[in-house]
């Protein structure tokens, strides 16, 4: 929160763009549903940068949407690659408990139930609990794709408890954003961003 109130329009104007290219690209079938997975989780790394940003005593700025662009490709391929592992969790699920195609979620849209809706982003939240860290030490830590995915799986070994709550309070405030037709989103997004970022911090004895 002492980091989102340093901007918490411009948090929120972040998150705005996140959802509404979500939105854009999930509308069509298969083709914008795999640009998503490659577009979107970098669009995102826009919270995380901010999340510095208000951290280092400067504000949020929406440029920070685009900052991931001068990033090296190993580290936009790890954030990518993590993204698509979350994805891959969910849309398995999603299949599984509820017949659900996450590669065309608008042409079947009324068949996904609310339990399958729970259960898909209940596994996606888990299995990207192992993976929180990857973005930190790739674009702030400069890690290697390889030291990256162990760093972050080990130190999710060694503090599997809080993090595990930290996923379920992630876990209801997502829930609340969709609850709320997405508009619960704007704040969502920035407060799990920004807590994710202190948890990194915290976990890795960063200054």
């Amino acid at each position: 929160m002492r980091l989102w109130k340093r901007g918490p329009a411009r948090f929120c104007a972040i998150a705005l763009v996140v959802i509404v290219a979500n939105i854009a690209l999930t509308l069509v079938p298969v083709a914008g549903i795999v640009l998503a997975q490659l577009l979107l989780p970098l669009i995102e790394c826009g919270l995380l940068y901010a999340s510095l940003a208000a951290d280092r005593g400067d504000r949020p700025r929406l440029r920070h949407l685009v900052a991931i662009a001068a990033a090296p490709p190993r580290a936009q391929a790890a954030i990518i690659a993590a993204a698509l592992i979350v994805f891959a969790a969910e849309a398995f699920v999603a299949n599984a408990v509820g017949g659900f195609n996450m590669l065309a979620p608008a042409s079947n849209a009324e068949s996904i139930s609310g339990m399958t809706l729970v259960a898909t982003y209940a596994a996606g939240v888990v299995v990207s609990l192992p993976l929180t860290f990857v973005p930190f030490a790739v674009l702030f830590d400069g890690a290697g794709v390889r030291t990256a995915f162990a760093e972050s799986g080990a130190a999710f070994v060694r503090n599997a408890s809080p993090l595990l709550l930290f996923g379920a309070l992630s876990f209801v405030l997502l829930m609340i954003g969709l609850a709320t037709s997405g508009i619960g989103l704007l704040l969502a997004l920035p407060w799990s961003a920004a807590a994710s970022y202190a948890a990194w911090k915290d976990v890795f004895g960063v200054a």
